[in-house]
């Protein structure tokens, strides 16, 4: 056991705790210790498919959207890599995935806290400290540590709907393990369905498509189409620090109704995935060759049932009301990533204030509400939707957040943090020229006759 306490310990390693890593160890004065259970970092590993990109520009990478000027940033990456010149003609602003993985994992073995192939077992404050017990995935060692403040950044886990739970296995996956169990799932494959209407879904069916031969290749969503994700420079005015502080301000009645209805700013398909599957499906049919290919939307997976070494799907038309059953040897479940309660905080659930909803109550500055413990602080690093808006989980974002975490740490700006930056406003400033402000219901109530 270490006496040693620690201003920061962040658990996991992902692109949020990797900046926060590379943006504390660079201004310095701090203390810190970074813990992930991976023996190494690797970002969505089984989805870094030949040919994907980004879906933000290079701008978002670790640190460029504090600090352009750090050793940290993409570019200085290039510049340490030979490849200016190359990017440079490249001419593009969102990078190949694999080339975003291999920048993490370059920044990542450059700093000295970040501590792979540990995994945070329990967290519990004591004497307005944590103490964190870490067990090594290599040997089963428990060492225990204490720190300040910690910083939460586990990520999201795969989504799948309970009633499918059951039939994960060699057939049945999430497309975080697509390319992990491609090789298997394929062997022998007669039919491969995917399920999902967001871009991972669309990857994975652009993936098989270019090498379909033996299988038929279905892909269904439930949502009204196979969309676009809103791309317009206006509607990426949403994922900046302007619209998450008016978003914070809203009652949470209004942020819980608001959610569901922005799922196209970061749920839909790139335009460019949306024509390259288009434009694949144009080339396949030349000549009249028949497609062995079948899109749907406005169709869900209700139930599925083994069958034989595949299994049967029973789908609906959700317009029609009209249902159907299939019979498919793989599918591959798109059905995207949700928070999971960490099992690190287990033991400290009743220090927790929760919502009505038993959701984390998160400040403005991404502190976890806890009954009594005033002084430290527990971050919550994409885990924070519900108060802070669609911006949680975006890359372009995470600098921003872990400028506004670190300045509260310091006790001081060492970041600079803008107020305004974007053209548009989302709400009522005090720049507008009006002589008060007034809800709805009040200025209904003057005005009714």
């Amino acid at each position: 056991m270490s006496s040693k306490i620690y201003d920061m310990i962040g658990v996991g390693i992902g692109p949020f705790n990797l900046g926060l890593a590379a943006m504390l160890q660079e201004k310095g004065g701090k203390e810190a210790l970074f813990f992930e259970r991976k023996s190494e970092f690797n970002w969505h590993k089984g989805m870094l498919i030949d040919g994907t990109t980004m879906q933000v520009p290079f701008f978002a990478d670790l640190i460029s959207m504090a600090d352009v000027r750090s050793q940290f940033t993409f570019l200085n990456y290039l510049q340490e890599h030979d490849r200016l010149y190359h990017f440079y003609f490249l001419e593009k602003f969102n990078i190949p995935r694999t080339e975003y993985n291999h920048y993490c994992r370059w920044v990542a073995d450059q700093l000295n806290s970040c501590r792979f192939g540990m995994a945070v077992e329990q967290v519990t404050p004591v004497d307005n400290l944590y103490e964190v017990v870490v067990k090594s995935e290599e040997t089963g060692e428990v060492e225990t540590y204490w720190t300040r403040h910690l910083a939460v950044g586990i990520g999201l886990s795969p989504s799948v709907p309970s009633y499918l739970e059951k039939h994960l296995g060699p057939k049945v996956i999430h497309s975080s393990q697509y390319l992990d169990k491609k090789d298997e799932l394929l062997e022998g494959a007669r039919a491969v369905t995917v399920i999902g209407g967001g871009q991972s879904a669309a990857e994975v069916f652009l993936d098989l498509a270019k090498q379909q031969n033996h299988f038929s290749l279905n892909w269904f969503t439930r949502s009204k189409g196979f969309f676009p994700m809103e791309y317009s420079k206006l509607g990426l005015e949403y994922f900046s620090p302007d619209y998450t502080n008016f978003f914070y301000e809203l009652p949470q009645q209004k942020k819980d109704e608001l959610v569901p209805q922005q799922d196209l700013l970061h749920k839909g398909i790139s335009m460019e995935t949306i024509a390259e599957i288009y434009d694949l499906l144009y080339e396949k049919s030349v000549g009249g060759q028949k497609l062995n290919i079948s899109l749907q939307a406005m169709t869900e997976l209700v139930e599925m049932e083994k069958s034989g070494a595949g299994h049967v799907l029973r789908l609906r038309q959700n317009v029609s009301d009209e249902a159907f059953d299939m019979q498919s040897d793989v599918v591959i479940l798109g059905t995207g990533y949700a928070p999971a309660f960490p099992h690190f905080l287990m033991s400290m659930q009743d220090k927790i204030d929760w919502d009505e909803q038993s959701r984390y109550q998160i400040t403005q500055d991404y502190v976890l509400k806890t009954k009594g413990l005033t002084d430290n602080h527990i971050f919550i690093q994409n885990g924070e939707l519900h108060t802070h808006g669609v911006g949680s989980g975006d890359l372009g974002l995470g600098a921003h957040r872990n400028a506004v975490i670190l300045n509260k740490i310091y006790g001081k700006e060492v970041y600079k943090v803008n107020k305004k930056n974007v053209f548009q406003q989302f709400g009522i400033s005090s720049g507008m020229e009006c002589r008060e402000k007034v809800s709805l219901k009040q200025f209904l109530g003057r005005h009714t006759v």
